[in-house]
């Protein structure tokens, strides 16, 4: 990703787009899709080089889809965030001039924020002791970043293993942890347009809205504001940690958050199965009449699908459209589309997020 930057075609990529997502929803006799457009430069948060050595000296390398043998050698990457541009050379600069942060140093990742913070985690092919922290105490103090380095099964965290991020929605503004390691969206500015639309969409509502998939919140806690009640549901250990500092750093007080799978919540949810991590949630107290899904590549499973059919609305937002549209193969028996949405986290790529909002016939 960021090898095919071509500002000038931005506009005919995006309308390619619509066009495959307004033809894959066209069997669902789905309205025509509001449209979110992503800036044209930096406007990726996050970003990972390897470095490439020649004549002892290393390099920030990309390279192509199914290519790891021909390296293409940057400086910059107008992708990614400013924040990332001006780390760059510096931060590489700093490595080459000294051995105990730059030997066998094979990899960097940066993850910034719209707020304005930046966490760079340094790998390396080799033990990295207290010799480093020092090194690297000064490097983040110079560059005033957060740094972490890593070697194989270990981590040094200098400060904390996470940003700090900002976002605005409806003129309120959202903290969020976003962990080094995690899943968050990379485009933070179209990630402000999806809480928007998720938050139009899904309006006031007097009853409560199951989430599955919730990540570290970042849907739940703009939503929590339309609903009595939440129960939000993650898997991932991290996440569910990230989300409930969350929950806690925005003073929301009508989430309840359970570390249960999709499968594992209809088990729940249909009686199947007891977990001691619901103890204490009355799950027969929820008047569930919105379920939210922001699911993996993968789509919805089978067993998730007859579940979410249970529910008079649905809000899906999907970061792969050909599974929507096979998940949407099952949905539409009981459900019709009444809103959808184009969020381009990706540009100049084929990725494309979407969303859709469905109500029951």
């Amino acid at each position: 990703m960021g090898l095919a930057f071509d500002p000038t075609g931005y506009e005919r990529q995006l309308e390619e787009k619509r066009q495959q997502l307004t033809a894959l929803l066209q069997p669902f006799a789905a309205p025509a899709p509001e449209v979110f457009t992503s800036p044209l430069e930096h406007f990726r948060l996050r970003a990972e080089f390897r470095l490439w050595y020649e004549q002892g000296q290393p390099h920030y390398a990309m390279f192509e889809p199914g290519n790891n043998r021909q390296p293409i050698l940057i400086e910059q990457l107008p992708i990614a965030s400013e924040r990332i541009n001006a780390l760059m050379m510096p931060l590489l600069e700093a490595c080459k001039a000294d051995p105990v942060l730059g030997r066998k140093l094979f990899q960097v990742e940066f993850l910034t924020t719209l707020s304005g913070e930046a966490l760079v985690t340094l790998c390396y092919h080799r033990p990295i002791d207290e010799q480093w922290d020092i090194a690297a105490q000064q490097l983040a103090d110079q560059l005033n970043i957060l740094l972490i380095g890593r070697s194989r099964g270990r981590r040094r965290v200098l400060q904390r293993d996470h940003v700090l991020e900002e976002l605005t929605v409806n003129g309120r503004t959202w903290r969020y942890q976003q962990a080094e390691g995690g899943f968050t969206q990379p485009n933070g500015q179209v990630n402000q347009h999806m809480l928007g639309w998720a938050l139009d969409a899904a309006g006031d509502n007097a009853d409560d809205l199951l989430e599955l998939y919730c990540g570290n919140g970042n849907f739940t806690l703009p939503l929590s504001t339309r609903f009595r009640r939440v129960l939000a549901t993650e898997l991932s250990k991290s996440s569910v940690r990230s989300a409930l500092e969350n929950i806690a750093l925005n003073q929301v007080d009508n989430v309840t958050l359970v570390r249960l799978s999709s499968e594992e919540v209809t088990q729940a949810l249909t009686g199947v199965r007891a977990f001691r991590r619901l103890q204490g949630v009355d799950l027969s107290g929820y008047e569930f009449g919105t379920v939210f899904v922001d699911p993996p590549r993968a789509g919805l499973d089978p067993a998730t699908l007859e579940l979410v059919k249970g529910y008079r609305r649905i809000l899906y937002v999907s970061c792969n459209p050909l599974t929507l549209a096979a998940n949407l193969d099952e949905l539409h028996k009981t459900h019709r589309i009444v809103r959808c949405a184009l969020f381009d986290q990706f540009p100049y790529t084929h990725h494309m997020e979407s969303g859709v909002l469905l109500e029951r016939r």
